[in-house]
């Protein structure tokens, strides 16, 4: 089984392997994103990004980021880090706006 696994990811090794799966996982996580997003604007009946969003994509961009290293692929390493980085800023954002408004109570 393991074998049939390795031989359809086209790999050599376990270690190369589980990689894979790394690289899988963290996309469908940086994929989820979109859904919890695409649901939020639905429910709304307006486009609209959820704080969930930027968690995901940090989850995801990071995970990636990891994989892009192993795979030492420079152009998938410059597009995850500025990703993250982004991110990280918009959740920034959200937490200096909730801690002005509750100030402001």
């Amino acid at each position: 089984m393991l074998e049939a696994v390795r031989e359809f990811f086209k790999v050599d090794s376990t270690g190369e392997l589980i990689w894979v799966i790394v690289g899988l996982a963290a996309q469908l996580t940086f994929s989820m994103r979109f859904i919890l997003q695409w649901w939020a604007s639905e429910k709304e009946g307006r486009s609209v990004i959820p704080e969930v969003f930027w968690w995901f994509s940090i989850g995801g961009g990071l995970t990636l980021f990891a994989y892009a290293l192993h795979r030492q692929d420079p152009v998938f390493i410059l597009g995850q880090s500025l990703g993250v980085f982004i991110y990280a800023r918009n959740l920034w954002l959200i937490y200096a706006e909730k801690r002005a408004s509750s100030q402001e109570v």
